[in-house]
């Protein structure tokens, strides 16, 4: 009887050795990830947290997303998340400087490894950027909330310059010590799949602290249920129920494609020439995967940040607006929503659009003499393949705008907490942890195939 894939799995030694790396680092990571910050009060945060309103919804979200580092203000409270805007900037600055997409074009794999070192070097900065404006926008919010500030007399000239220094340094190491555990992981575990299980290893460590806090908070059970306490089973159940119902429609979509049919021609063998060959090239719905809700968050951030350096101003009418800018774009009012789902739409449809150009699938299946029944090679065949892949990325791009709202969505059917007791993580973090456990899975089974086993882990 053939052994099952799993006990397969543990069996081959090499791959065993991976996963025990892999766990391992990101064991250290979850440790690293309880290093406060030096002086920070962790206080403040867990009453801005407690307080509600466009504070704590902004940093329940950045604390979710990170995996609670942001309430500890640890040192890795900015995750992985400065490398990959780096890395996002760098791939749409590619088809906008034409010197980059040659440079692209003409070495793919010298171009790759130019992509990683500027990437690295634009996260430093990006990293410095962050942590100043985090620590901004936490200190102004808890100036108006009344509350001792996160980080007291922070300013990088005056007397405390020093301090200061050093906490934004040691944020901007928590991160690059991220991204290197990461790297780690990439090279020694889970192959190419480091930093999206640093992130998942965030989302998925706050599972367990927020069904407690549904469990224990009777003050919630208490409006929903008008004090009838023996309903707590029924509001857990509720919350597990529609976590399933989402996390199936992200499978499902993610899964979806459009298979184009493509005639590759036939082998010569000796004297023989074979029949050409029918296959299919499959386009994704979702191409773009989580990058276009990541992009539209930080952009929509970007101004929150920026603001942050003007709330403590002498000028009373320009540190109001400033306050207002970091209300606007906190998560809480009707339009920030509306645009965050018009900017996750835009940016799939962008995003999707960078990622099949610099493919350049028109050109590649004419080197190796295919061709899409009907369409001429090269320019003709990138042309129709853009435009059947925007077609079905509409549905894709909808989908993902209503997956980063569904939050705001349920909290104007069940009002009392906005929606955010109903699900364990937010449908931007289910997004992300169905994708690596998918890519995770399907990297373990081309290792399994690899080794001899013919059966898959994953139901296809």
């Amino acid at each position: 009887m053939k052994r099952s894939a799993w006990r397969y799995l543990w069996s081959a030694r090499d791959i065993r050795r991976k996963l025990l790396i892999t766990l391992l680092i990101l064991a250290i990571y979850r440790l690293a990830a309880h290093v406060p910050v030096p002086g920070a009060n962790p206080t403040t945060i867990n009453s801005i947290l407690s307080g509600g309103g466009a504070a704590g919804t902004l940093i329940g979200l950045l604390d979710l997303l990170s995996g609670g580092t942001v309430s500890n203000f640890s040192v890795m409270a900015m995750g992985v998340y400065p490398y990959i805007t780096a890395q996002i900037i760098l791939q749409l600055l590619v088809p906008i400087i034409p010197a980059l997409q040659k440079r692209m074009e003409d070495d793919p794999r010298e171009g790759r490894k130019w992509m990683e070192k500027w990437t690295y070097y634009l996260a430093v900065p990006m990293a410095l950027l962050q942590a100043v404006g985090q620590i901004n926008i936490f200190n102004s919010y808890a100036t108006n909330m009344g509350l001792p500030e996160v980080i007291s007399d922070f300013g990088i000239t005056g007397g405390n310059a020093l301090s200061s220094i050093s906490i934004i340094i040691s944020m901007t190491a928590g991160t690059l010590f991220a991204i290197w555990l990461g790297e780690l992981i990439s090279e020694y575990g889970i192959r190419n799949q480091g930093l999206s299980l640093i992130i998942f290893a965030g989302i998925v460590s706050r599972i367990p602290v927020t069904i407690i806090q549904l469990w224990g908070n009777e003050q919630t059970i208490q409006q929903v249920w008008n004090g009838h306490m023996e309903y707590r089973w029924l509001g857990l159940g509720l919350t597990l129920l529609l976590t399933t119902l989402v996390i199936m429609a992200i499978v499902f979509v993610q899964q979806g494609r459009r298979n184009v049919p493509v005639m590759y021609p036939g082998r010569r063998v000796g004297a023989r020439m074979s029949m050409p060959v029918k296959g299919t090239l499959p386009l994704m719905i979702n191409m773009a995967g989580m990058i276009p809700i990541i992009f539209a968050q930080s952009i929509l951030t970007f101004p929150s940040i920026v603001a942050s350096f003007f709330t403590r101003v002498e000028n009373a009418t320009v540190a109001k607006i400033a306050f207002d800018i970091q209300n606007l774009f906190g998560g809480t009012g009707n339009v920030y929503w509306i645009m965050y789902f018009f900017g996750v739409v835009l940016f799939a449809f962008f995003y999707t659009d960078v990622l099949f150009a610099q493919q350049n699938y028109g050109d590649n299946l004419k080197k190796v003499g295919a061709q899409i029944p009907g369409i001429s090679r090269g320019a003709p065949t990138q042309r129709y393949l853009t435009r059947v892949l925007r077609r079905i990325t509409l549905p894709g791009a909808l989908f993902l705008g209503f997956v980063a709202i569904l939050p705001w969505l349920i909290g104007l059917i069940f009002p009392w907490d906005q929606g955010t007791g109903l699900m364990l993580v937010t449908s931007s973090g289910m997004l992300i942890v169905v994708g690596v456990v998918r890519d995770a899975f399907q990297n373990i089974d081309a290792e399994l195939k690899l080794h001899g086993y013919d059966d898959s882990l994953l139901v296809r």
